[in-house]
């Protein structure tokens, strides 16, 4: 895949933007569930400052605003997570265009890292409205894109804004491709993919597409329960829950027994979304001997993606553990399933 990287750029003396993805459930302290998201940027950001990038902005989506300046959507409720984890001082912006984006610049010394407020106030993101995207890049010379996780969206800050300026993909977002082309073109066999979740609409495409290079497809979460309850025709190689716990709340014993001899003979695994309920505690248990059958799997490539799946590994001490974790849910699994992908497309060389 030919795709511009930032590496290829000249940056020196730049203001760079970064469109990110640091859409991340909070707990009732405001503290970040998850941190890995935030992990992603740091190598693009320190690249960026080796290379002599004079300002760096952080671009990003929060929640699901419904009118502008909702504090409970704004960005600023996860600046002290950004700056600690990322352990680099951050100064926030409460906007992400025109002059408070343009003040933050010209009065903040070189090396400064900002974080912009949430695009997603402005309704002419998700229009993908030219006029936007052309007020977004207006204060910077190079944009970024390490966001993978949205760039299956036609968005003004993934897809409009690579019309008005400079644009490449980030360090990240080459790591993504490089490892989903892996699993997604290549895989050592027997390949097993485990899709869970719910929203089965958009589970389908992808089960299909993986169900003809794939040896298994173990399907659970609600995407089972759905596909069972509207006696969906699914292909040979797609395994079907044969019990669940509580009121479909989770797989069931033998369900995890067969789930997990097939993951004992992979060497391709590819995970996207939970078994059960994980946010109640006694409907973790499938989610977790599977997580735990594939760490277990040493000779088998591993990949995961989904914000629920690796929130979890992540919470369960096993992240590290797996050979690469993809930043991505939904845009995971319209890449696997071989549709368009248009922040990545306006990237191609």
């Amino acid at each position: 895949m030919q795709i511009k990287k930032i590496q290829d750029a000249d940056v020196h003396g730049k203001k760079v933007i970064i469109r990110v993805d640091f859409n991340i459930s909070i707990n009732e302290l405001k503290d970040v569930k998850s941190a890995y998201k935030l992990r992603a940027a740091m190598e693009t950001i320190e690249h960026l400052l080796r290379s002599g990038a004079t300002h760096i902005a952080l671009l990003t989506h929060f929640g699901r605003p419904e009118e502008k300046n909702d504090p409970a959507n704004s960005v600023q409720n996860i600046a002290d997570d950004v700056e600690r984890i990322l352990d680099r001082k951050i100064v926030f912006v409460s906007d992400c265009i025109g002059e408070k984006v343009v003040h933050a610049l010209e009065t903040t010394e070189n090396g400064t890292i900002l974080l912009l407020e949430n695009v997603r106030f402005y309704p002419e993101e998700e229009l993908d409205d030219a006029t936007f995207a052309r007020s977004l890049c207006a204060p910077f010379d190079i944009y970024v894109n390490e966001a993978f996780a949205v760039s299956h969206r036609k968005h003004a800050s993934v897809h409009a804004i690579t019309q008005c300026m400079d644009a490449y993909a980030g360090l990240w977002l080459q790591k993504e491709l490089e490892n989903l082309e892996k699993v997604k073109n290549s895989p050592d066999h027997p390949a097993v993919a485990i899709i869970g979740g719910a929203k089965i609409e958009t589970k389908i495409p992808v089960i299909n597409e993986l169900a003809k290079r794939y040896d298994k497809v173990l399907v659970g979460g609600r995407t089972a329960v759905e596909a069972q309850e509207k006696k969906m025709i699914l292909g040979d190689n797609v395994v079907l829950p044969i019990d669940y716990a509580y009121k479909f709340y989770d797989i069931g014993p033998k369900t995890i027994e067969r789930f997990c001899e097939e993951i004992a003979q992979a060497r391709t695994i590819v995970w996207n979304g939970p078994m059960g309920l994980i946010e109640e505690e006694e409907y973790k248990k499938g989610t977790m001997a599977l997580i735990e059958k594939i760490v277990a799997n040493t000779e088998a490539y591993s990949l995961i993606g989904g914000g629920e799946s690796v929130q979890i590994a992540e919470e369960s001490g096993l992240l590290d553990k797996l050979s690469f974790v993809s930043t991505g849910g939904g845009a995971t699994l319209v890449y696997l399933g071989g549709e368009e992908m248009p922040g990545i497309d306006v990237l191609m060389k």
